[in-house]
């Protein structure tokens, strides 16, 4: 027996070796995902429930992954109030490597396929993670209502429909700790996101953030005055809604950097609550 597993052992070694070479065709690896070149290739984005209209104006996509392999994601906020007037974006850059792995590990969890909604009509007012993945040639949407929740799924809900909600919102999670999930020397960064324009959300003059306490007073830089500024927001009576862009945000940019999400700013002698959100690369106006 031990004489015969020292002959057995080359042999199998000496087959793969040959294999391709002698018409034994080699083990096949899986055929690359097409996803657009620099479009958005993933987007993950939780939103929705019951905050205040200037918050849900700021949320902004947790995980944004590009063709051209930009990924732009949230970072943590220093846990204060009140809170930094703009979001913790961060840049990385991986390879097309990691962007086939990131789009495997999404065809895992069930994106690839056909667009679905989990919902949940027993828990109210909970946010919503909507996964967006565009890849091999079509737009796949899946939405989960009230994400983590799943331990508390009343009986009624189909057990695969539990296992998927499970599935995606573990893939979010891992999405959520990047460097742990790419291979080393796939990946560059993070780096602060540099927006090229940014949405602004005018609330009316008088509006009072907090009445317990003081905020902040900021000169509004630019010369078209916040009362003229953008157009009528469509949920907000007398708000407005516009974008800077251009010199205008290298003004105003700044300024919205050291501001905090209760700061007020003076135009024409009236005071005004402004929110601000960077515009994504594949974003565009209100």
């Amino acid at each position: 027996m031990i004489a015969m597993a020292r002959i057995v052992l080359p042999l199998a070694l000496l087959l793969s070796a040959c294999a391709g070479r002698e018409g034994i065709p080699p083990v096949d690896e899986p055929s690359p995902i097409a996803h657009p070149a620099e479009g958005l290739v993933l987007r993950v984005e939780t939103g929705g429930g019951f905050v205040p209209v200037e918050l849900a104006f700021r949320e902004i996509p947790g995980f944004s992954l590009y063709g051209d392999g930009r990924v732009l994601v949230t970072g943590p906020v220093p846990e204060i109030y009140p809170g930094p007037a703009l979001p913790n974006l961060q840049e990385y850059r991986i390879t097309e490597a990691a962007i086939q792995r990131v789009l495997r590990m999404a065809e895992r969890a069930g994106l690839l396929g056909p667009d679905r909604s989990f919902d949940l009509p027993t828990i109210a007012d909970a946010p919503t993670t909507v996964f967006t993945a565009v890849a091999g040639g079509t737009r796949h949407r899946i939405s989960v209502y009230a994400p983590g929740f799943e331990e508390d799924i009343e009986a009624g809900v189909p057990e695969e429909d539990v296992e998927a909600r499970r599935r995606l919102v573990g893939f979010a999670s891992r999405l959520g700790d990047l460097e742990s999930t790419l291979q080393e020397g796939t990946w560059t960064g993070p780096e602060p996101y540099r927006p090229e324009a940014m949405l602004l959300l005018v609330l009316p003059p008088g509006e009072q953030p907090d009445p317990e306490m003081e905020p902040g007073i900021e000169a509004w830089p630019l010369d078209t005055p916040l009362r003229t500024f953008g157009d009528p927001a469509t949920t907000i009576p007398e708000g407005s809604c516009g974008v800077v862009d251009g010199e205008d945000l290298e003004t105003v940019l700044p300024l919205a950097e050291r501001a905090t999400e209760i700061t007020l700013w003076e135009s024409e002698g009236e005071r005004y609550l402004v929110a601000f959100r960077p515009l994504l690369p594949d974003e565009s106006g209100c």
